[in-house]
């Protein structure tokens, strides 16, 4: 089952935000993000809020379009109790979970309530995620009919037997078939990889790097594989049934990703994501490192609005509840300090191409920065710029950075 949710303190029960939240709100975008929470199968290193049939336990999936709609109109109507003004969003993004397992009427419905609750700004941003094994060519058109811009599939691999380690369940050959789908459809293309998995070479690697890039998709995002305690696959590798994945194997990985999407014609603009050209870059992903607002809607999802940030009830069935009742779904929250936005702004920054301004660090960080250039972790000439900006090995220690920007 996925992990608990922080410890801070208690929402509100209406959801009713501080009167601080105005403030700088000319400067910041808003986002909107919508969990799904349901999978067919639990992938055994997954330890995201998602639930499969069996483990709903009170909620239903036909019932939940219309709670997220109920979620979408209290937060139009907490966002103005506040006192912000009115702003169009910028990005919405539905993410899981597989949200492609709701039926495509459902995601319409969703995007929909947003439409009505904020607008769109023009030329909008709006991202599914998908399984490839979750739709057709049909499903495909429909979102893009309801307005979606973009859709980013879970490939993860195009080896059989590192998804089958993984517990993925769609073939790798139906690939470049949703891809072409997308396509026909008007839609941009995400394709996600992990690396790392126990048991897979660097061959294995490659031929998922070559299909990928066979597909010519607009953005592409590679993960090394985390195992995250709880998790079946923690319990395998605990139990020796499964190798603990090797660090110096997926550094080398990670490094020939990096050449391999460079001589393709795609930038790295954060560590562990590329497109082709600025104008492929997920625009949702970059609100959350750049601190602007954006509202979480579902069972467990997580929202920032002006330094003031919560997260939802986790299971669905007490999301349901909640949203039967009229009640703000809000679990808990915790509001932000200068210091805390300073350090949570160095954290991000750091990890993108963009980089951060030294002006954003204290003494200690700034006198750590020879340090990082000789070490060759960041780029020297962007640092006499005034800028802090990680080499390709600066991003394979890229919390080591952190660590010694941010000294304890």
């Amino acid at each position: 089952m996925p992990g608990a949710l922080p410890v801070a303190d208690p929402a509100p029960a209406d959801g009713a935000l501080p009167a601080s939240v105005v403030e700088g709100v000319a400067d910041r975008d808003l986002g909107v993000y919508l969990h799904v929470p349901f999978c067919r199968v639990r992938c055994g290193y997954c330890d995201f809020n998602t639930y499969t049939g069996d483990e709903l336990r009170g909620a239903r999936r036909d019932d939940y379009a219309s709670q997220a709609v109920a979620e979408v109109a209290q937060a139009g109507r907490v966002l103005e109790r506040a006192g912000l003004p009115p702003r169009r969003a910028s990005t919405v993004f539905f993410g899981g979970g597989t949200p492609t397992m709701l039926p495509h009427t459902d995601l319409a419905t969703m995007l929909r309530a947003v439409v009505d609750t904020w607008g769109l700004e023009a030329g909008a941003e709006v991202t599914t995620e998908a399984n490839p094994d979750s739709v057709d060519a049909e499903y495909l058109r429909a979102l893009a009919a309801a307005g979606f811009t973009r859709v980013s599939f879970g490939m993860q691999s195009a080896v059989p037997s590192v998804l089958a380690t993984l517990e993925r369940t769609h073939d790798p050959e139906r690939i470049p078939l949703v891809v072409a789908w997308a396509r026909e459809a008007g839609l941009d293309v995400s394709l996600d990889l992990i690396y790392g998995t126990p048991g897979e070479t660097l061959d294995d690697w490659t031929r998922s790097l070559d299909v990928a890039l066979a597909q010519e998709p607009d953005h592409l995002s590679a993960y090394a594989l985390i195992v995250e305690d709880g998790t079946k696959l923690a319990r395998q590798i605990r139990r020796g049934e499964v190798a603990q994945p090797d660090d110096d194997t997926a550094a080398d990985m990670y490094e020939l990703a990096d050449a391999r999407l460079a001589e393709a014609g795609y930038d790295w603009y954060e560590v562990s994501n590329w497109s082709r050209g600025v104008e492929h870059r997920s625009r949702h992903n970059l609100s959350y490192w750049t601190g602007q607002d954006w509202w979480g809607v579902g069972p467990g999802a997580h929202s920032h609005v002006g330094g003031v940030r919560w997260w939802n009830v986790k299971h669905p069935a007490a999301y349901a509840q909640r949203m039967t009742a009229g009640e703000s779904p809000g679990a808990g929250r915790e509001t932000l300090d200068a210091e805390t936005r300073r350090v949570e702004r160095v954290l991000l920054a750091v990890r993108t191409r963009d980089g951060l301004p030294t002006s954003d660090l204290d003494a200690t960080g700034r006198a750590a920065v020879a340090g990082l250039i000789a070490d060759g972790w960041i780029d020297g000439r962007a640092a006499l710029a005034g800028r802090v900006e990680l080499t390709r090995t600066g991003r394979l220690m890229a919390d080591a950075v952190v660590s010694r920007l941010l000294p304890a």
